[in-house]
């Protein structure tokens, strides 16, 4: 039983450190958003957390699916991980970017970036499982949203 629940657990483990620790890094920050300008379809503050967990569950998730499967392609396997990794060290970012920092207009251009590794992540994880490419579409949608969120965000507050 451990043995097929096991990369799952360790893959879901990962994604929310990842998150778990950029929140940590950016907690003594987090009330600059309820200073600022926001757009209308602004959330409330509680709802991000929320969401992120979700979001890094599906993702832990997903990418458990594409090393479960790496046998029937090996170097695809590996070379979506790598993706995986990559937008996983951007996502952590951003947020230092936006609440430490508050740099609005490099926070939307680095979310371009991380929303282009995204998209390469759904097209390679699809390549090895479908399950967890369409496990993304949630993650890929949110991301969008908040780069509505954070342009608006830089131009109600330049």
């Amino acid at each position: 039983m451990w043995k097929k629940i096991k990369p799952y657990v360790i893959s879901i483990a990962i994604a929310l450190a990842v998150g778990g620790l950029s929140a940590l890094l950016t907690k003594n920050n987090m009330e600059v958003y309820d200073t600022i300008n926001r757009p209308k379809l602004a959330p409330p503050m509680w709802l991000f957390p929320v969401v992120w967990s979700i979001l890094f569950i599906l993702m832990g998730i997903s990418s458990a699916l594409v090393w479960i499967n790496r046998d029937e392609n090996r170097e695809d396997a590996f070379s979506a991980l790598r993706v995986y990794g990559l937008q996983l060290v951007v996502n952590f970012f951003w947020t230092i970017i936006f609440f430490n920092m508050q740099a609005y207009l490099f926070a939307f251009i680095w979310l371009i970036l991380l929303w282009v590794l995204i998209i390469i992540m759904i097209v390679q994880f699809r390549k090895i499982s479908p399950l967890a490419a369409y496990l993304q579409i949630p993650y890929l949608l949110w991301v969008t949203f908040a780069g509505y969120l954070t342009l608006m965000i830089y131009l109600l507050n330049r």
